[in-house]
């Protein structure tokens, strides 16, 4: 298969080649840092013990915002500057990252009065360089009028904002990443772990790596070394032996996924009984409700009935519902942590203190060392991280070479062509590809590489057909998986590579003949195993399908 001989050659160059720069951890900040050096002319490698955005980067809101909670305390420098990383990705990226309407209702007793919160939403407005909507004040009337599921019983009236979020989901905007850092020549595979990393005295860096499927030990050989393992950086540096001022400190948000609740495409907006901002965001068919705000210490976190309580008992007092929420109406659950920067010890900080903790990033260079660690980060400031690395590889003495072009959405000039195939196919292939949304949801995804499914789609119109029918994901996409998205696992594909598993319920995939057809396209004659594997992890539930 080819997507199994892609994996090996990316395998053999880890072993056998000396790189500049090593990346340890797939995630976000991993994602951008080999597309952004990749582009810079580095001779890059990334390994990830799972796979790509598997952990903190899975498990997100799927917002891109500037950080309006933030003004509460203050930190005007930080919402202006992820405003700015904002617009930016709004503008690189205008079919994934779209601006949506944030409708927010205010309890009476709420801790600011609703008009000092409708002037903070002027002045984030106003921080966003007016790239958005304006504000609006909302009256009780409007909003029972507007959003008659919002229960206002208690209401002193409310606002409307606007905001930005991931049409699609966050652990697939992360491999465009990925998939730019493997165009520009980066040796990139998941599903190797790196155990440690020694420097010799020649300055080089060898960590030592296990692939996860074989068991095979290597060596990665680099000049520098990125520690991008996210919630798991600290580990990673002790076991290199290296001293930060900086660490992390967690705190868990979980969502549930539940069958859609208001159909107009807002976001409805609270504060919940801890004085949260709480969401009820719109995830296609469905909607993702939370977030929890919990410290936690060990990893990787996982969702408890506290948690779900707390989503439950939050959205049922909010909402005008026809019968409360419970757990049998959740689909799915999303459970990760917030990897907060602090310096110093973290028994230091109290409650208080911990929850006000922005999401900033940190680089934290050590020149002697040729090594650099990543604290922190967001999805919004992708790109920021990215370029910070560019320059501080640079002043570690490897010059750049080639500036390539390493993010925003595909070339304007194939997006042209990819309209213009389309066009040819069948009127029976166009009710998935051609006037409908699908055509603009495969071009989101996949930008240049859009062309190559329609093209497979000329050579076999089955491939057109969906593989299942509560979610457009086309057969010509698992064929393009398949050969180069480096899918190992049934979990890659439902919940990272797609977010079939997030929108569709657990059994009804079990059952899916189509699901069947698409096990056997990505994994051969291992689909078996793959699939028995996932299913019994994975269980019976929404609470056992945690990655």
């Amino acid at each position: 298969m080819k997507g199994a001989s892609q994996r090996q050659a990316i395998r053999q160059r880890l072993k056998s080649e000396t790189f500049d720069v090593a990346i340890v951890g797939g995630g976000i900040n991993g994602a951008v840092a080999v597309a952004a050096l990749s582009a810079a002319g580095y001779k890059v490698a990334l390994i990830e013990k799972k796979d790509f955005a598997s952990s903190t980067s899975q498990e997100s809101s799927n917002l891109v915002w500037g950080g309006i909670k933030y003004l509460e305390s203050y930190e005007f420098s930080l919402v202006w500057d992820l405003c700015r990383s904002r617009n930016e990705l709004m503008r690189r990226y205008p079919h994934e990252v779209q601006e949506l309407r944030f409708f927010t209702n205010l309890e009476r007793g709420f801790r600011k009065p609703r008009f000092l919160v409708f002037l903070g939403a002027l002045l984030y407005w106003f921080m966003g360089r007016f790239k958005t909507r304006p504000p609006r004040l909302l009256s009780r009337a409007t909003i029972t009028r507007d959003e008659p599921l919002v229960s206002t019983q208690t209401s002193q009236g409310g606002l409307e904002y606007s905001d930005c979020f991931l049409k699609d989901n966050d652990a697939r905007f992360v491999f465009h990443f990925i998939r730019r850092g493997l165009r520009s020549g980066a040796a990139v595979l998941n599903y190797v772990e790196a155990r440690q990393g020694r420097r010799d005295a020649q300055g080089l860096w060898s960590i030592a790596c296990v692939d996860q499927g074989t068991q095979e030990t290597f060596d990665l050989k680099a000049r520098v070394l990125i520690n991008a393992g996210g919630p798991f950086a600290d580990r990673f540096n002790q076991a290199c032996a290296i001293t930060t001022e900086h660490q992390h400190i967690f705190s868990k948000g979980v969502h549930l996924i539940v069958p859609r609740l208001n159909k107009s495409e807002r976001v409805l907006t609270f504060f919940a009984d801890d004085g949260r901002l709480f969401f009820v965001i719109p995830m296609g068919s469905c909607s993702c409700i939370g977030t929890t705000d919990t410290r936690v210490t060990e990893l990787p976190a996982q969702v408890n009935d506290a948690d779900r309580s707390f989503i439950l008992d939050n959205i049922n007092k909010r909402l005008n519902l026809p019968r409360p929420l419970t757990m049998a109406d959740v689909i799915a659950e999303r459970c990760g942590v917030r990897p907060l920067v602090i310096k110093g010890n973290a028994g230091d900080f109290d409650r208080e203190e911990w929850m006000n903790l922005s999401r900033k990033h940190v680089l934290e260079c050590n020149q002697d060392k040729t090594h650099i660690s990543i604290f922190g980060g967001k999805l919004t400031d992708c790109l920021n991280i990215g370029r910070e690395l560019v320059e501080e590889v640079s002043r570690m003495g490897l010059p750049s070479g080639q500036r390539l072009r390493w993010y925003g959405e595909g070339d304007a000039e194939i997006q042209v062509q990819y309209q213009r195939l389309v066009a040819t196919l069948p009127c029976k292939d166009r009710e998935w590809l051609g006037e409908g949304h699908a055509r603009e949801r495969l071009w989101r995804l996949y930008g240049d590489d859009a062309l190559d499914m329609v093209e497979r789609i000329q050579a076999d119109p089955s491939l057109a057909e969906p593989v299942i029918e509560e979610a457009p994901v086309l057969f010509a996409e698992v064929a393009h998986m398949a050969e180069r998205e480096l899918v190992v696992d049934l979990e890659d594909f439902l919940r990272r590579r797609t977010r079939l598993s997030l929108v569709v319920r657990h059994e009804v995939l079990e059952q899916s003949a189509g699901l069947k057809k698409a096990a056997a396209m990505l994994f051969g004659d291992e689909a078996e195993a793959r699939w028995q594997a996932y299913f019994r992890r994975a269980g019976a539930g929404p609470q056992k399908t945690r990655a």
